[in-house]
């Protein structure tokens, strides 16, 4: 929805369609360090100095093996829409020496930046700072401040992630404390975040920074990461702590959602790929790719294609590529999503 949904005149069809630009970045962000967090050990963090080292090697060349199909696709596809996959390898790169953090820590610096990233990158984009993304070395500022998915907000919120995974995310009571604590927080941060837009207007993107603006940024990414949060409480009651019978029927509900959330990557790259493909020419020349045939089209494909493949041959083709490449394939473990 947030790559090809078209524009629309209806000002609540235009807020609908608008909640799926934010937040699921998000949510991107806290899986993957949900993900990061299981892999590393779940609530006993990987102990051996040796089992360490062979975890962060693979996950090193997984980001690098992201970071170098994000190039390509951006390359040769050439999509009319903001990549992700180079920008997941650089988090995954900066998460390295973060990886084995105890819950507390994780969570702790884990939230310290999600309210002060937001502060940086608005300062980045605006002036007197403004800093710019000529020339080769412009990728870095645009992976790290500038770009649409900054790594300095990613990181803080994959840390939050890790920090659910240490804390024991199987568990109902953790999941419980970690729905309150989001539910308040996402109320009141972007409700206050509602109310300075509101005060302020609109504020042009080469307007100097100013206190609201900052303070507007950072509530509404706290609000827009708790709101994630709850999203994970939500489908973890749903699908592991509800009563037998409300469990199976979520198993059936949300399975063609459960088998594209195994294989992401497979998933989001052969999105790009159509969308790379599906540009067309409107009668006042501008080159697009927003359609609803082509939005309603992505989403049942992806559906079709990934309960198809997930029932009959288990992890998708891009993981199962990825994970023997970085050792998970060849050493037996992860073998299925």
């Amino acid at each position: 929805m947030a790559h090809v949904a078209p524009a629309v005149e209806q000002a609540d069809l235009a807020a609908v369609i608008a909640f799926a630009d934010e937040r699921p970045r998000l949510l991107f962000a806290l899986t993957a360090g949900i993900g990061l967090g299981l892999m590393t050990g779940g609530t006993q963090a990987t102990a051996d100095p040796a089992s360490r080292s062979a975890l962060r090697r693979r996950i090193a060349i997984r980001g690098i093996l992201l970071i170098l199909l994000g190039l390509a696709v951006i390359a040769y596809l050439r999509p009319l829409v903001f990549v992700i996959l180079d920008v997941y390898g650089v988090a995954f790169l900066v998460m390295l020496p973060l990886l084995f953090l105890p819950a507390r820590t994780a969570l702790g610096a884990g939230i310290a930046g999600v309210v002060i990233a937001p502060i940086v990158v608005e300062a980045a984009r605006r002036p007197p700072v403004a800093m710019g993304s000529d020339g080769a070395l412009g990728l870095i500022p645009e992976w790290f401040l500038i770009g649409a998915y900054p790594v300095v907000v990613w990181v803080p919120v994959m840390l939050i992630g890790v920090g659910l995974a240490r804390a024991g995310i199987h568990r109902p009571e953790v999941i419980a404390r970690a729905a309150a604590a989001s539910a308040l927080v996402a109320v009141f941060a972007l409700t206050s975040a509602a109310v300075l837009a509101r005060s302020e207007g609109t504020v042009p993107r080469d307007a100097p920074v100013g206190g609201n603006v900052v303070l507007a940024a950072s509530l509404q990414t706290a609000g827009n990461t708790a709101v994630a949060v709850l999203l994970v409480a939500a489908t973890m009651t749903l699908t592991a702590f509800a009563v037998p019978r409300v469990r199976r029927v979520a198993g059936v509900a949300l399975s063609p959602i459960t088998a594209m959330g195994s294989m992401p990557l497979t998933i989001y790259t052969g999105h790009l790929v159509v969308i790379a493909n599906a540009k067309t020419v409107r009668p006042d020349g501008v080159v697009t790719d927003d359609s609803w045939p082509l939005l309603v089209g992505l989403i049942i494909g992806s559906a079709v294609f990934a309960w198809t493949w997930r029932r009959f041959l288990g992890r998708g083709p891009l993981e199962r590529v990825f994970g023997w490449a970085s050792g998970w394939g060849r050493s037996g473990a992860g073998r299925r999503s």
